[in-house]
């Protein structure tokens, strides 16, 4: 389980633009990296739409963003699409950088039990560190959260 201090697990990734994005493109300058579970679901369209909403001001105190599912780039794109998203979403099919960070797991809704991406965001400093961990995610605010706690 990854804590707040420890070195943040290598990751690359292709995102909706085509792209592969690693973590070492983000030395340098403080990373958001938001996990969320599904694209076009209530909550993971209000916590994307929130970032995208705040991402000026997000980028103006020195934060990149990066989301990460394991839906495909076509979902992406379309996601991406529809809500103006500018910032790079990776397609995490195959759940490698979902597994570094340890965020599937056992999860609850409408009183079933089932495996999945457990929502939850990481700020990596400049130098590659976990930096903070948001275990409970206001989707309708999280950049608020964030940059709050960076006041």
């Amino acid at each position: 389980m990854l804590k707040e201090g420890d070195k943040a697990p290598d990751f690359s990734g292709e995102t909706q633009q085509g792209n592969i994005i690693k973590s070492s493109d983000y030395l340098g300058s403080k990373l958001v990296l938001f996990f969320y579970p599904k694209d076009n679901t209530p909550g993971c369209t209000a916590e994307a739409c929130n970032l995208q909403e705040h991402i000026q001001e997000l980028t103006s105190q020195g934060f990149s963003v990066v989301g990460v599912s394991a839906d495909s780039i076509k979902m992406h794109t379309k996601f991406a699409d529809k809500f103006n998203l500018s910032f790079p979403l990776i397609a995490d099919e195959d759940k490698q950088v979902i597994n570094a960070f340890g965020v599937w797991g056992p999860k609850k809704f409408m009183g079933k039990e089932y495996e999945g991406i457990n929502r939850k965001t990481f700020v990596i400093d400049e130098k590659g560190y976990v930096e903070k961990i948001f275990e409970k995610v206001k989707t309708k605010a999280h950049a608020e959260q964030i940059l709050s706690t960076y006041k």
